[in-house]
């Protein structure tokens, strides 16, 4: 164990050193993942109105930065970048939000309280690959983490540490973000051209580093702490 750690913070110290070296260049924005539970027999009709919704967000939110709009069965689900609070907080009172809002007892499991603001999960964004071939994405992943005991600290250096490593080595990770929800909860949203781009990321250095070091830092390891919390997605449109 004591040389696992040692090997552990050693590579974290040469990330960290490789992250000081390029500012965070969405440094002070915020992000929200929704996943929503599509109500019985109306996932597709659901997925047309979140489809429709991203030019609506192209032309009224200026301070939202990327919408991307996602399915994976009967589950469907919007994350979002935004360029700071106060951005955010006009989004949720926006056009696309109202509209959401007046037909989410038709479209969403739970209608507006239960199936829409219950699964808001909202963060601050600690490092990204920023986007490229942002439009030829078809496919997503959102992975959440939760911190082991007294290492949230050691687990956002890594995550904050980790965006540079994925513009350097993951031509295939179109977008990448690393995410803080709250003291103890973490999450990491990329996305990719085709499966291919994700098996690619997955056998790359920041997961290798992440698995090698999860049983330190991820409350459940590799296999429950972050295997089993990956969600992929299908793309439905991208603001």
């Amino acid at each position: 164990m004591k040389t696992l750690m040692l090997q552990t913070l050693a590579a974290l110290a040469l990330i960290t050193t490789s992250a000081t070296a390029q500012d965070n260049p969405m440094e002070n924005h915020t992000a929200s993942y929704i996943a929503m539970p599509a109500a019985a027999d109306q996932s597709e009709a659901f997925a047309a109105f979140l489809t429709g919704a991203a030019p609506i967000v192209g032309e009224t939110e200026p301070g939202t930065i990327l919408w991307f709009a996602l399915q994976a069965e009967d589950t469907l689900a919007i994350f979002d970048i935004f360029a700071d609070e106060e951005a955010r907080n006009a989004h949720f009172v926006g056009t696309v939000a109202a509209a959401l809002n007046q037909n989410a007892d038709t479209l969403v499991a739970g209608g507006w309280d239960n199936g829409v603001m219950a699964n808001i999960n909202n963060s601050d964004v600690l490092s990204v690959k920023v986007p490229t071939d942002l439009y030829s994405a078809t496919t997503a992943t959102y992975i959440k983490l939760e911190a082991a005991p007294g290492k949230s600290a050691e687990l956002a250096e890594l995550l904050t540490a980790a965006g540079p490593i994925v513009t350097e080595t993951e031509t295939k990770t179109l977008f990448w973000a690393a995410l803080q929800i709250d003291e103890n909860n973490f999450a990491i949203f990329d996305i990719f051209a085709d499966n291919s781009g994700r098996e690619a990321h997955f056998a790359g250095q920041v997961a290798g580093l992440l698995n090698e070091m999860a049983s330190e830092l991820v409350a459940g390891g590799w296999d429950d702490g972050v295997v089993a919390n990956v969600h992929n997605f299908d793309i439905l449109a991208i603001k």
